[in-house]
């Protein structure tokens, strides 16, 4: 076998292992994908790097993209769409691109035209939602002139890509630099009957749907208001030393990042694992999750719910059915590293972060990793 193809195979079997959440860091993905492609072994250089595995694992998700869940998704991309017209409604704003032609793929946004004097007066609605955005100015020469476009980046459930132009192009016909056709574009009104006619959803259940959304908090909003009360939280200091429930609590997260950055459901666990404390001493664990439910995967639930096993582990104080059962969990080399990030979490004077950098590297994950 050529090195090259050896490569090539590593990299596709630690993808797979990465995928299935078999293994959740890249070196050890390699070393058991290497085992698992040859007997022998293998050199360093030979091995694949993070970034060829990453593009393998990009793969088995575009692979693995149902057809039959597209729709689903299209539905919620318009629906959200559909909220964001409502609430920029003074700037009179237009929905473009994928969103609206219904040829969204992996990745895609929602494009938004909207008619303003001045940018400002849109940042400050966006402050007032709570949402984090970027601003960005892009001079671009087209027909031998030169102009600058106003791009507002908001992070939200879907990304949202508003284009701001001045009032007096609200009736231009935009044009497609590569066909040269028109843009298509809808209104609110117009967005809301291709949402009932195509997806055969009532005006009644649309908007309850939207008015749903005014109602949803947002997540690292509900994070930050979990974390803070730990700071009143005082711990026994022969476990730990560290002092307060919210400082241990970004001794491990900080732990965690270093592990594993680019794990955005086991950095959670990590930050978030302790949050019940200040509701239920008695029973933190449980609390925990009950205030988290809804706002965090599966992934991340488990793990919360079982980071008091490792330390039962590693005192020999589990039980032998009930460590067998972990061990043969698909996530237990995850709840060991949150258990090692935990039980070192606790070095008085240790330096971290603040919870509102801690979240806000958490969302900013995706396009940090992609």
């Amino acid at each position: 076998m050529t090195k090259t193809k050896l490569r090539r195979q590593i990299a596709w079997e630690a993808a797979r292992l990465m995928y299935s959440r078999e293994v959740s860091e890249y070196y050890t993905a390699k070393q058991k994908a290497s085992r698992r492609i040859c007997r022998g072994w293998v050199k360093p250089a030979d091995l694949p790097t993070n970034a060829e595995i990453r593009e393998q694992v990009l793969a088995l998700t575009r692979m693995s993209e149902s057809e039959a869940d597209k729709p689903r998704r299209l539905l919620e991309m318009r629906l959200r769409a559909a909220w964001w017209l409502r609430k920029l409604a003074p700037f009179h704003p237009k929905l473009i691109g994928s969103v609206l032609k219904g040829s969204i793929r992996e990745g895609s946004d929602i494009d938004v035209h909207v008619f303003c004097a001045n940018v400002h007066a849109i940042t400050i609605l966006l402050d007032d939602l709570g949402v984090s955005y970027d601003l960005q100015r892009k001079r671009i020469r087209k027909d031998g002139e030169a102009k600058v476009y106003t791009h507002l980046h908001v992070k939200d459930s879907f990304p949202i890509e508003i284009t701001v132009y001045a009032p007096s192009l609200m009736g231009h016909r935009f044009r497609c630099s590569i066909t040269g056709k028109p843009i298509e574009r809808a209104g609110l009104a117009e967005l809301e009957r291709l949402i009932s006619l195509q997806h055969e959803v009532d005006l009644n259940q649309m908007h309850s749907r939207l008015t749903e959304m005014d109602c949803s908090p947002d997540r690292a909003n509900v994070f930050l208001s979990l974390l803070m009360p730990l700071e009143s939280v005082k711990q026994n200091p022969k476990w730990h030393p560290e002092g307060d429930a919210l400082y241990h609590s970004m001794q491990v997260f900080g732990l965690a990042k270093e592990a594993m950055p680019y794990d955005e459901e086991f950095l959670l666990a990590a930050l978030l694992h302790d949050v019940g404390k200040a509701i239920d001493r008695n029973d933190h664990v449980m609390a925990g999750l009950e205030a988290l439910e809804g706002f965090i995967t599966p992934r991340t639930a488990w793990l919360i719910a079982h980071h008091m096993d490792v330390h039962k582990i590693m005192d020999h104080t589990i039980g032998a059915r009930h460590r067998k059962r972990l061990a043969a969990h698909p996530l237990y080399e995850d709840l060991l590293l949150l258990g090692d990030c935990d039980r070192h979490g606790r070095v008085p004077g240790a330096e971290v972060d603040e919870p509102e950098v801690a979240l806000d590297y958490i969302e900013q994950i995706d396009e940090m990793f992609a």
